[in-house]
């Protein structure tokens, strides 16, 4: 097994560029990570090592307008177009690979698995997300991408700040190195790495999606229905996936395997990532194929 990723590339829906990287053997069954809204490839790192060490190839891929990928000249960042992003990573992988989401990547994998291409994926991993997110939540996650996304900020030290504003209960980093991966330098400042129109209300084409919540139901339970199992992995200190949704979530469909992990808010694998992996690999070994 490799010990540093494989970057690769491969040209989504109307030719924008997507950049992937991959742990593993290619021809190990896979696992293919998809970030939040605003977080990149990078975001995975521990957790795709955890995965690759136990047999499989862990996939780690940058949507559109984020991290290395293009971004799109039109302002297409559908729900719908992310999967179809995904979609054309997939054809050069091993058939029926699993498919771990993350807010925005969860939403992605519900409409690829359960409408664009049902017969598609072997698994799937909702990563702090369900159809009927709270709203309260969500906003706060909008303003935190919101907020500095235009002036930037002086130094490594403020953007820390500002993340450990936000993200309170996560320790502060003491090596602001790791920072550089999600933000882009112009002019001397420090910049958020993704295309502003993605969150700023200028695109032509938003993620609309996110808020049509029979639609991501209907999503959900088609993937259900075609047997394909799934996970809820939940940070029990959320704000957008709260314990009532939750709750209301496994109870409409309780085939669907719950893990709520302690010590973490929404980044669920940046807050406790020995939990999320743990929970991610024993899901594989029950349903997958791992070597």
């Amino acid at each position: 097994m490799t010990t540093s990723p494989d970057s690769f590339t491969t040209h989504g829906v109307d030719g924008v560029r997507i950049v992937a990287d991959r742990l593993g053997d290619p021809l190990a069954p896979a696992v293919v990570f998809l970030h939040g809204g605003g977080q990149t490839r990078r975001s995975w790192g521990r957790a795709a090592s955890a995965v690759a060490e136990r047999g499989w190839q862990a996939v780690t891929v940058d949507f559109r307008g984020h991290g290395e990928s293009d971004w799109s000249t039109d302002g297409d960042y559908r729900v719908t177009t992310f999967a179809g992003d995904v979609l054309e990573v997939l054809r050069d992988l091993p058939p029926r690979p699993v498919l771990v989401g993350a807010s925005l990547g969860g939403f992605t994998a519900m409409l690829l698995a359960g409408e664009l291409a049902p017969a598609t994926v072997g698994a799937v991993v909702l990563v702090d997300i369900v159809p009927n997110m709270d709203p309260s939540g969500a906003s706060r996650i909008h303003n935190f991408m919101y907020d500095r996304m235009a002036s930037g900020f002086d130094s490594l030290d403020q953007v820390a700040d500002a993340i450990q504003e936000y993200n309170p209960h996560r320790p502060r980093p003491t090596d602001l190195d790791g920072l550089r991966t999600n933000l882009r330098r112009r002019d001397g400042r420090w910049y958020w790495h993704w295309d502003p129109k993605f969150i700023d209300g200028t695109s032509a084409l938003p993620p609309i999606e996110v808020t049509e919540v029979d639609r991501m139901y209907a999503a959900v339970d088609a993937i259900l229905r075609n047997g394909v199992p799934m996970l809820l992995v939940r940070g029990q200190m959320s704000d957008l996936v709260t314990k009532e949704r939750a709750d209301e979530f496994i109870a409409r469909f309780p085939d669907i395997d719950f893990v709520d992990v302690g010590g973490a808010g929404h980044m669920v694998a940046g807050d406790r990532n020995d939990c999320f992996a743990d929970a991610v690999v024993e899901f594989l070994a029950r349903h997958g194929e791992a070597r």
